[in-house]
């Protein structure tokens, strides 16, 4: 699939929306010194404290020398949104699509050598750590990318109404990090990326999911069968249901949203009950395969680092994660697009900066890809 393409149609919905967020006059902060793709590598890197704390020196150091890193404040400069000061954090979380190496399999498609951000997420933590907002940014919206350096130092011009996952798909971690800021006014604390065959195997070494459909899903693209029920999906079921859109809801991205915000609270509340500090193989397991899975800004690019981040994550249940997607309409001139509401949207960027919840207001009237409720947690 090209980064320019969907293959299915949604449904045409209202007009009289505006496109990208433009950065006034004058509005530009200070810079300032620097100071979840998934939950499930935060909280198996809380995991590897235990680890540490045992004594295990030579599975310590082999586990940092599988983190992978991006120094995204390097890329990016000071020309940035300032930092909170309210105690808050802002995340934002990309599952890749690459179809190279062990991931082509999994991911269908053609192995062009690139990746694409198939999923986003801006999760913001309030001060405490004991909430969270969940803000998933549909990859069909067309937005204005600004212009843009990756962590290479090659520089890629602006352009305008194109999808938000080129992002990505152009200038890597650093380019996507930039256009979230540039929507959203909002610094990005931290980066963590998570890609197909990585997200497959932790399910796998979590010893699966359980979840309820509420009707049956059959998506031959995602491969993907399940009848009405409870199950307990495996790493490959799993990743088939985050990447599902056919024959649930409308049959677009933002009904696939949906379908990944159901499995994120699952998968949240199941590695809370499985036990995993009381059970050293599937802690060792987990903390392998997320630390050989998750790429992460250089601020979280250690052992160390990565799990003191997760520990102060570990307090927020399902329970207390309020998960929306970005307010949006379909564009009435190709209904495989969506186009941002820019002043309901403006209302949770505002509301995230001050640590606030997200008013009801701000989502009342968007888009959705009606497959909520298809997926919950037993």
């Amino acid at each position: 699939m090209s980064a320019e393409s969907t293959p299915d149609p949604g449904i045409p919905g209202d007009t009289g929306t505006s496109g990208a967020r433009h950065r006034g006059k004058g509005k530009r902060r200070r810079p300032q010194r620097r100071r979840k793709g998934l939950m499930i590598t935060a909280w198996t890197a809380a995991g590897i404290v235990v680890v540490g704390g045992a004594g295990a020196g030579y599975l310590y150091f082999k586990l940092n020398g599988n983190l992978k890193s991006v120094d995204i404040d390097q890329a990016l400069g000071t020309d940035r949104p300032a930092k909170a000061d309210n105690g808050s954090e802002n995340i934002l979380v990309l599952g890749s699509d690459t179809r190279a190496g062990g991931n082509k399999k999994l991911g269908g498609g053609t192995d062009d050598g690139s990746a694409r951000s198939d999923t986003a997420m801006i999760v913001h933590v309030y001060k405490g750590h004991k909430k969270a907002s969940v803000v998933s940014i549909p990859r069909d919206t067309l937005i204005d990318r600004p212009s843009c350096t990756d962590t290479k130092g090659d520089e890629y011009p602006a352009a305008r109404s194109v999808m938000f996952n080129s992002a990505y798909s152009t200038g890597g971690a650093a380019c996507a990090v930039k256009t979230v800021e540039s929507i959203t006014d909002l610094r990005m604390d931290h980066y963590l990326e998570v890609d197909f065959a990585g997200f497959q195997k932790l399910i796998d070494d979590l010893g699966g999911v359980e979840i309820t459909t509420t009707e049956s899903i059959d998506d031959p693209d995602s491969h993907l069968k399940l009848k009405a029920g409870t199950h307990t999906l495996d790493g490959k079921q799993a990743l088939g249901l985050v990447r599902t859109r056919h024959g649930v809801g409308d049959g677009s991205d933002l009904g696939r949203i949906q379908l990944q915000q159901a499995f994120i609270k699952a998968l949240v509340n199941q590695i809370k009950d499985v036990g995993v500090f009381s059970n050293p193989k599937k802690l060792i397991d987990l903390a392998e395969t997320a630390t050989r899975t998750v790429t992460a800004d250089s601020d979280l690019g250690s052992v160390n680092k990565l799990a003191s981040f997760a520990n102060g994550l570990k307090g927020i249940s399902p329970s207390g994660m309020h998960m929306i997607t970005m307010p949006v309409v379909y564009d009435p001139a190709d209904p495989n697009r969506v186009l941002l509401q820019k002043k309901k949207a403006d209302q949770i960027w505002k509301a995230l900066e001050n640590d606030e919840p997200i008013p009801k207001s701000a989502t009342s009237g968007s888009a959705t890809g009606e497959a909520k409720g298809v997926v919950t947690a037993p």
